[in-house]
């Protein structure tokens, strides 16, 4: 990493807008390479040098990546006037300076939808899954209105794997879905879907146009990264290095 502004460092790890790492740093509490520093515009090499707030050298973090169970009625949005927003259940550390401004969602989730979210300061890594072309591979828990009999889940197979044809919903167009993968449990009425797109509602359009009602929707991998399922609803954490490699690699 080459040399980058003290108080660019400092907002982009959680201490604040630049103005807080201001007031920060006159409180003389910012040493690198044990020198008190007092000039926010001061360049320093985090990959070489120490740096110190309040006495704790801080790790310093290239990008955030953090993996959200989901729950029900949160919506995917910064803001919302009717809703609590995934942004929300954050800690303020992710809701201030340069986490702020940078930290956005690879993909969203329906409000009804619980499950894997993942987010990032990543710009590069969310073009790469979310691009048109990149075939990134989701994978859905999925609760089914009615049961489906041996003949039912052969049907389904069937269609699916030759790419299903939806119909339109609300501002979006009828459409022709790619090839997609039913798995089925020993419940009749939960299967596991993966697909590999990411239309307006594509799951539920795609078991609709099936003759069945989506009830209940699980997101519990993304191109093979799988869902911590120790995580509760609205809880989340840090990716380790090798699932932000998996992420990246598919």
């Amino acid at each position: 990493m080459s040399t980058e502004r003290l108080d660019k460092i400092l907002s982009h790890n959680g201490f604040g807008t630049r103005k807080d790492v201001k007031h920060l740093l006159r409180k003389q509490t910012v040493l690198v390479n044990g020198q008190v520093i007092l000039d926010p515009g001061f360049h320093t090499d985090p990959d070489k040098d120490s740096i110190v707030v309040d006495g704790e050298e801080i790790a310093v973090s290239k990008n955030v990546y953090l993996m959200m169970n989901k729950p029900q009625d949160v919506v995917c949005a910064n803001k919302d006037g009717l809703h609590a927003t995934v942004f929300s259940l954050l800690d303020p550390v992710y809701q201030t300076g340069w986490n702020l401004e940078n930290l956005h969602l690879i993909g969203r989730l329906d409000i009804d939808t619980e499950g894997l979210l993942i987010f990032t300061t990543d710009g590069k890594l969310t073009h790469k899954i979310i691009s048109p072309k990149s075939g990134c591979s989701k994978k859905y828990y999925v609760g089914l209105e009615s049961s489906l009999s041996e003949e039912d889940k052969k049907s389904y197979t069937d269609k699916l794997k030759a790419g299903i044809h939806i119909g339109p919903e609300g501002n979006e167009p009828e459409a022709d879905c790619l090839p997609a993968v039913i798995e089925f449990t020993d419940q009749a009425d939960k299967v596991f879907l993966t697909i590999t797109e990411g239309k307006y509602h594509q799951v539920k359009r795609m078991f609709s146009a099936l003759g069945n009602k989506v009830v209940y929707l699980k997101r519990v991998s993304m191109s093979g990264l799988q869902l911590d399922e120790s995580l509760k609803t609205g809880e989340y954490r840090h990716l380790t290095p090798e699932e932000v490699q998996q992420l990246s690699c598919f």
